[in-house]
């Protein structure tokens, strides 16, 4: 009979390896957990009509529980024009213990104007390289400039849009193309997305909102047409029943799940689950900015907390 050459202390090794294999803690056993479905952020237009000014504002939305904002250039070169710096910003925002997920600024990248479209993009150049020093790596590219005149060449509008991604890689501040329900270009979801896909650009990303979609017209059976790697910011907000495309403005948006948008089939038909999805809450409602401004984040928060809940 061949004698085995397993000895007694191999044995051994292989027993106190297999128990401690089972000793394990479950939680060093389980597998990593999927990341949260959403960050949520204020975009802070919703006090911007409070006129608080760069700070305050950031502490408002500290206070409410927010850990992520969208500011507004206006409203950090007016903090800078007081004699701060952007260390003293960033500084702020570190001890507040919040992160600039995204920038909205109006430089006019995509006009038909030469000498105007220069300047735009310039602008837009000297605003990145501020929002990288604050950490933000990402800025709102609306069609600033381009919004009274239909007819835009959007094959022109794809290759204006690739130059300012090219300049987005540079800064490590990537442009956002903004859809604008408002506007007589790129106001529609397939103009929007055939800007960024004729770029031809791998980092092209696009920046929608609820209400933008519904102003514009856009059919929401088509948001899955996107391609999630596409989306990383989405403004949410609501609107009523009663609201119409042609009548309805930046205003009247009110509180997520205070209305009649499908905000929970949009934002299942936007999400990834490898990665989660910003989501800011953008409104210019003049009866929030009549009443105090933390109870306008809070309630924000709380709500989009709410109409997201059970999403994952």
């Amino acid at each position: 009979m061949a004698t085995s050459s397993f000895s007694r202390r191999d044995t051994l090794k292989l027993l106190g390896t297999s128990v401690g294999l089972s000793a394990l803690p479950s939680w060093a056993q389980a597998k990593p957990a999927a990341p949260a479905p959403f960050t949520y952020c204020l975009n802070l237009s919703t006090i911007k009509g409070h006129k608080l000014g760069f700070v305050k504002e950031l502490e408002v939305a500290s206070k409410a529980g927010f850990r992520s904002v969208e500011i507004w250039m206006d409203t950090l070169e007016a903090y800078l024009k007081e004699g701060h710096t952007l260390k003293d910003a960033k500084k702020r925002l570190d001890d507040l213990g919040l992160k600039v997920e995204n920038a909205i600024g109006f430089a006019q990248w995509i006009v038909d104007d030469d000498a105007e479209r220069a300047k735009g993009v310039e602008q837009l150049k000297r605003e990145m390289d501020m929002l990288a020093q604050l950490g933000c790596r990402r800025t709102a590219a609306p069609p600033a400039g381009a919004t009274n005149t239909p007819g835009l060449d959007l094959r022109k509008a794809a290759e204006r849009f690739r130059t300012i991604v090219e300049l987005g890689e540079k800064t490590t501040v990537m442009p956002q193309l903004e859809l604008w329900g408002f506007s007589k270009n790129l106001n529609k979801l397939s103009e929007v997305m055939y800007v960024a896909i004729e770029s031809g650009h791998p980092g092209a990303r696009v920046l929608l909102d609820v209400y933008h979609l519904f102003k514009g017209g856009s059919s929401l059976d088509s948001l899955p047409f996107v391609g999630k790697p596409a989306i990383e910011v989405f403004h949410v907000n609501d609107y009523q029943a009663s609201a119409q495309p042609a009548t309805i403005t930046d205003a009247d948006r009110i509180y997520t799940g205070d209305g009649a948008a499908p905000i929970r089939k949009i934002l299942e038909s936007v999400r990834t689950p490898e990665r989660p999805l910003i989501i800011s809450f953008e409104v210019f409602n003049k009866n929030y900015y009549a009443q105090d401004p933390l109870l306008v984040a809070q309630t924000a928060l709380n709500k989009m907390k709410a109409v997201t809940k059970g999403i994952g």
